[in-house]
């Protein structure tokens, strides 16, 4: 038996998979403890797994908030910046738990990095999304121009990526101080010295999805999706049950569960499905972002485990995250992306590239769009037949004893 510490950090997409990897770790008999925002406790005590809550609730809500954080460019500084500033109660929380034997957590999670250099516990990165892997191969689409980049020779971009990285600039020179105030020599570039963990690498989402590139570290075990959303733990409740059973499959929509800035996305939504004549399932954890006094063919719901809800959905709109569209995929339900920032943008290019579904950017999403895009996505046999390919891909899940063994390989002795 092993102290595991996992360390996730964002919202409900990126917790979730820890979760998931929680779960599978205690059945094989360690002791497995959660460290994130304490926004996620309740969810995460009722999975079964330890918890530490990190920070003051106040303080991830004030990063979501932030109107910087859904926009190109400026919200991945705003993540990286509330994650520099989070390292410190991150180590002391570590540190709180005495002996540890292994760590997941993701690049975001720099404290998880720098306890392994300080106390010299074992560390997996784990990847969530392919966006992260800014290959020189597949170059990730992280905004609209990186088209054209990706167009451009390998030796061009190699000599691109070799100049100072943003990430550095958003986080570094406070980590630097961390480093140096606890004895750690500090890396010169995160992104280079710091992204991946020499102790593992684990991708979780499937070749299919995303190949593997010659650029990708060497220690790396490739996945498949987690697809953890707590539906053994909250069901769907009566009144959407009920919704559902009343007429056709409605069309889905959600911003994702840290976007608190979405009425103009339920206000979009609320038309296009008014012109197409189709019903609609809103989910958003905070109701008053959408349109008062919506027809009875819409009902909205503060949380609804899409593993369930989606079975019931004729389409599924979204942000783009890639927890999110990973359940569609598993649904097998055409799905459309109103991308905004981060990996979002390279997860809807990935979409269309499977013909599962279309993607958006935020100007394009206007309701005569979307009531177009939803009619085809609708009236369109091969989107259909995609994402039947897509689900059945899902539903041959490789053995999950091979990733448990892999993890618990490079546990500390």
């Amino acid at each position: 038996m092993a102290d595991i510490l996992l360390l996730p950090f964002g919202s409900a997409g990126d917790v979730f998979p820890f979760v998931w990897l929680g779960r599978h770790l205690m059945a094989r008999g360690h002791r497995v403890t959660m460290i994130t925002a304490c926004l996620f406790e309740e969810q995460v005590r009722k999975a079964g797994l330890n918890f530490i809550p990190l920070g003051e609730k106040d303080e991830f809500e004030a990063m979501i908030r932030d109107p910087r954080i859904w926009k190109l460019g400026h919200g991945t500084k705003v993540v990286f910046e509330f994650a520099a500033k989070s390292v410190e109660p991150y180590l002391a929380a570590i540190e709180s738990c005495g002996k540890v034997d292994l760590m997941l957590a993701p690049v975001t999670a720099f404290a998880g990095r720098l306890a392994r250099e300080k106390h010299g516990v074992p560390l997996i990165t784990v990847h969530l999304q392919p966006a992260v892997f800014l290959s020189v191969h597949e170059t990730p689409l992280l905004h609209p121009a990186m088209r054209l980049l990706r167009a451009m020779p390998v030796w061009f971009k190699r000599a691109l990526f070799s100049l100072p990285n943003p990430v550095d600039l958003f986080a570094l020179p406070k980590l630097r101080r961390i480093c140096e105030a606890n004895g750690v020599k500090p890396p010169k570039s995160l992104w280079r010295e710091w992204w991946d963990s020499p102790d593992g690498v684990l991708a979780l989402f499937p070749e299919w999805f995303a190949k593997p590139q010659p650029d990708w570290p060497a220690n790396l075990l490739q996945w498949t999706f987690p697809l953890e959303d707590l539906a053994t733990e909250q069901p769907l409740r009566p009144e959407l049950q009920a919704f559902l059973a009343a007429g056709e499959r409605p069309v889905v929509f959600t911003p994702g569960s840290a976007n608190v800035q979405a009425s103009r996305f339920f206000a979009v939504a609320a038309e296009a499905v008014k012109r197409i004549g189709c019903r609609a399932v809103f989910v958003t954890r905070e109701p008053k972002q959408v349109p008062l006094n919506l027809a009875a063919s819409i009902l909205t719901v503060e949380y609804a485990p899409f593993s369930t809800l989606l079975k019931h959905a004729s389409v599924f709109v979204h942000h783009g995250g890639i927890g999110t569209m990973s359940q569609g995929f598993a649904a097998g339900v055409p799905q459309l992306i109103m991308a905004m920032a981060h990996d979002q943008p390279d997860n809807a290019d990935r979409l269309e590239r499977l013909g599962a579904g279309t993607g958006l950017s935020v100007r394009q999403f206007t309701p005569q769009r979307v009531a177009d895009e939803l009619e085809r996505l609708l009236e369109t046999k091969t989107f259909h037949e995609a994402v039947k390919k897509c689900a059945d891909r899902i539903s041959k899940a490789p053995d999950k004893d091979v990733l448990m063994r892999w993890i618990e390989e490079r546990i500390k002795p």
